[in-house]
């Protein structure tokens, strides 16, 4: 009897959770794309900026470390960490 509960409980929760985001304007399909842009420029940016400055370090110096492979691998986790605090900031609000 008590899975029969909690699975009432779970479905109710869900369809409330359905009205309310039909009741709330401006989250449209729109704005859906919207935020995927904006998750995917969050990464964008910060690995073309990280691979930039590879470049320019690369042809200034002859070491062995490939600075552009370093960009690019930084600017990827800083890129990352950004879009997951963008989301997670979203979510909360939602």
């Amino acid at each position: 009897m008590g899975t029969d509960n909690e699975f009432q409980e779970e479905v109710e929760r869900k369809a409330r959770r359905k009205i309310r985001a039909r009741e709330e304007e401006g989250r449209s399909l729109w704005f859906g794309l919207g935020m995927m842009g904006m998750v995917g420029w969050a990464v964008a940016i910060p690995t073309l900026l990280g691979i930039g400055v590879g470049l320019w370090l690369d042809a200034r110096t002859n070491g062995r470390i490939s600075w552009t492979l370093t960009g690019l691998g930084i600017g990827i986790i800083l890129g990352c960490v950004n879009a997951w605090f963008w989301v997670r900031r979203e979510s909360r609000d939602l």
